[in-house]
This record gives C-alpha cells, sequence and structure tokens, in this order.
C-alpha cells in the first residue's frame, strides 16, 4: 500500500501542495455534479479528494467506475486502511461512513446514522479538518437536507476553506443553501467555476 502523504527529511525542500486533501459532499443530483467538478482536474491535481455522496445503502455502487471514465484522477471506493494520496479519488461505499485517521488514511465505519444517512458528509468533514487544519477545502454540492452544514463550520474553525455549489447550477439546492447559511462559506460557485478555484486553491507552495 502506497504511503501517507507527511513530510520525510528527504522532501522537506519539496513542493507540497497548499491544499493536500479535498473533501466534498454531494446527494441528490450529485453524480452529474461530480463529473462535472472531477472532470476538468489535471492529473497533477497536487490535493486528494475524498467523496461522500448519498447512496441507497442496500446496492451495490458503480459510482467509481463512472466517475473515472470522466476524468484524469485515479477514482476508486475507498477501502478501510487506504492511504490519502495526491490526485487519487476516493470514494465512500453505500452505507459506511468515511472518516480521515491520524495517521492520514481513511477509516470507514457502520456507526449509527447521522442525519438520517450513512455516510456522513459532516463526519468526513468534521475528521478531514482535526487532522489537517487549515489546508482542507470543503465542497458541498447539489443535494437535498443538510449533511455537510455542521461540518463546514467544523472546517472554517480549523482554518480551512469552504465552497459551496450556487442555486442556479444546482440540481437541488438543499444542501448547498444549508452550508451557505451557517455563513461559513467562503465562494458560492456555479458547477463550472468550482474546478477552477480548485485548481487555483490547491496549488503548489514550496516549502
Amino acid at each position: 500500500m502506497a504511503g501517507t502523504m507527511s513530510t520525510t527529511p528527504d522532501s522537506a525542500n519539496a513542493r507540497q501542495p497548499a491544499f493536500p486533501l479535498v473533501v466534498i459532499a454531494s446527494s441528490a443530483g450529485g453524480l452529474a455534479a461530480l463529473r462535472g467538478v472531477l472532470s476538468p482536474l489535471p492529473r497533477d491535481f497536487g490535493a486528494a479528494v475524498l467523496v461522500v455522496q448519498h447512496l441507497e445503502r442496500t446496492h451495490l455502487s458503480v459510482m467509481a467506475d463512472i466517475i473515472g471514465r470522466h476524468t484524469k484522477l485515479a477514482v476508486r471506493q475507498a477501502e478501510d486502511g487506504d492511504a490519502i494520496e495526491p490526485g487519487v479519488v476516493l470514494i465512500a461505499p453505500p452505507n459506511r461512513h468515511l472518516l480521515v485517521s491520524e495517521d492520514q488514511r481513511v477509516h470507514l465505519t457502520d456507526t449509527g446514522l447521522v442525519h438520517f444517512v450513512r455516510p456522513s458528509a459532516d463526519l468526513l468533514f468534521e475528521s478531514a479538518a482535526a487532522i489537517f487544519g487549515d489546508r482542507v477545502i470543503g465542497v458541498v454540492l447539489t443535494g437535498t437536507g443538510m449533511d455537510g452544514s455542521t461540518g463546514v463550520t467544523a472546517v472554517k474553525s480549523h482554518g480551512g476553506t469552504v465552497i459551496a455549489q450556487d442555486e442556479a447550477s444546482s440540481e437541488f439546492f438543499g444542501m448547498p443553501a444549508a452550508a451557505a447559511a451557517t455563513g461559513d462559506v467562503d465562494y458560492v460557485l456555479s458547477l463550472t467555476e468550482i474546478p477552477t478555484r480548485l485548481i487555483e486553491l490547491a496549488g503548489y507552495i514550496d516549502e
């Protein structure tokens, strides 16, 4: 299994991503929105991407295969213990919460529903903020309900950056609206504007 993204003495002078982790939440209408966000990202995109998409809990998901056909990034369904790697998109499997662990790997759990859903965007965002601090970007895309609203506050309280999809480009504006209502969203952007901003934000800085 590949190593984590932590800096070693040998790589201390290497260029590091300004934001090494992007966490994305979506629900109703999310498949098209995720394709819209991930398709324009370049192969050398410097951040890892973790995705929570609300899915039918009892069905197998082929979402990773579908999205993988539309992006230059590597896309796969997350497995417990996967390393968080730049340019790799990990999607939460149905009926499992996706969390970020202290060793910068993903952890899957089937603990209780949060806001009636599992996987929960709030849990992903909160765990990512706790580990990556001000170097995480949270993105809330189309969907119903309010999952992600607590999570964006956690990201913002740790100094991270938050993006919400705008109403005009959202198939369902419930989740982005709930996120924006917290006052903790930095950018409200159209679906076509989000990947451009991610590329700008997740550039490289010299260590």
